[in-house]
């Protein structure tokens, strides 16, 4: 198949997008993911007009829309991130951390898995997409409720162990994921250090005469978000992993109480909004359908779907009786906490450009991911509707 020139490429992903959206709009009532639809159209895309080859020069740009996401994450680890049930958002964030390490022999020794494949996984089962599961909340009425409120401040905190995993498999796995940059240990150390100098330099920057100045301007945040994720990448601590410190950072030289300027929300927005369903589109054309022919990868897919649902299941320990008191259902957390949704994604495709896994375990994470989000979404669609009226918003 000859490669199509730039033109045809774009005009192609953009009739890909629209009908993605157009039949997302349709499945939205059966709690069926936006992600979900466009992963399958890049599965359709990349396997029949438009092979993956073919937009990989472009895939950087398709990474936009995941690192700016990284970034706003980053913007919401404040002080006051705690402050509300404190006890029960640390205990929710250690079972889905702790618990997903205990398949980290088994997977081993089953599929004869390398320690940063391994880990790479554990990765994977860590995370939570709980931005499909907050948009369901808000479109149920019931984001505000008890329930609500505690899954968004697990949302914030729950990723960043995960995203640690990440760069210890990337790590681990040496030289092959240091491409383009130092890697290893010692470029590990050289990022952590950068990571604490620019912490010190924005206190600095706060703290000097004339007192804090926000970045102004989409140039100015781009410098500091694509330049925080190029320093990650090229050190070996992922570049989602730089992207995020950028959003502290912007977040620690912002003046105390400030929103962030209107100049800079609309960058942010224009860059998840359109970029980010190109991602997904992306991540769906690098699943090759001669590996869904694999045994193997079902049996993977099958295995750490188990393992992703029940490490799930085990953090509805992590609510307690006082909370249920308090109003939070158990249930509604723990089907919240079910979809591996965007990081799983991002995690399983970092872990690819880089070698850590092939063809056969990228579609099985892909498999997972995608189960686990259309089932959680479907088990908490369910279960709103269980609970019906009795979900109170709270007063503001």
């Amino acid at each position: 198949m000859a490669t199509p020139s730039l033109l045809s490429t774009l005009l192609l992903l953009l009739l890909g997008l629209a009908i993605a959206q157009l039949m997302a709009g349709r499945l939205a009532r059966w709690a069926v993911p936006a992600i979900v639809v466009e992963l399958a159209m890049g599965f359709l895309l990349g396997n029949t007009l438009l092979p993956f080859e073919a937009i990989r020069p472009l895939s950087g740009l398709t990474e936009l829309g995941v690192l700016t996401l990284f970034f706003q994450v980053g913007l919401e680890v404040r002080g006051d991130l705690l402050s509300a049930r404190r006890a029960t958002i640390l205990r929710l964030v250690a079972l889905s951390f702790l618990v997903p390490l205990l398949a980290y022999w088994p997977l081993r020794q089953a599929f004869a898995m390398e320690p940063a494949t391994a880990l790479l996984c554990l990765a994977c089962l860590s995370a939570t997409g709980t931005g499909v599961t907050l948009r369901l909340l808000a479109q149920r009425q019931a984001l505000r409720s008890p329930s609500g409120r505690l899954l968004v401040g697990v949302s914030v905190l729950d990723d960043l162990p995960a995203i640690a995993l990440l760069s210890l498999a990337v790590a681990a796995a040496g030289g092959a994921l240091g491409q383009g940059g130092v890697g290893g240990q010692a470029g590990l150390l050289l990022g952590l250090g950068a990571a604490a100098a620019s912490y010190v330099g924005a206190g600095w920057w706060v703290r000097r005469p004339g007192g804090a100045r926000q970045p102004r301007g989409p140039l100015a945040i781009l410098m500091l978000l694509i330049g925080c994720s190029w320093l990650g990448e090229a050190t070996g601590l992922t570049s989602l992993l730089g992207a995020l410190w950028g959003g502290v950072l912007l977040n620690r030289i912002t003046p105390e109480g400030r929103a962030l300027d209107s100049e800079v929300s609309p960058v942010l927005v224009v860059l998840s909004e359109v970029f980010l369903p190109l991602y997904f589109i992306s991540v769906g054309m690098r699943v090759p359908l001669e590996s869904l022919l694999e045994p193997r990868a079902w049996l993977l897919g099958l295995v750490l779907l188990a393992m992703a649902l029940l490490s799930k299941l085990a953090c509805g320990l992590g609510v307690s009786a006082a909370d249920r008191r308090a109003g939070i259902d158990r249930w509604v957390v723990v089907f919240g906490l079910v979809p591996r949704g965007l990081p799983g994604l991002v995690f399983a495709t970092t872990a690819l450009s880089a070698g850590v896994i092939d063809a056969i375990q990228f579609s099985a994470l892909v498999m997972m991911v995608t189960a686990t989000t259309v089932v959680g979404l479907l088990l908490l669609e369910r279960r709103l509707a269980q609970l019906g009226r009795f979900i109170t918003p709270l007063a503001s």
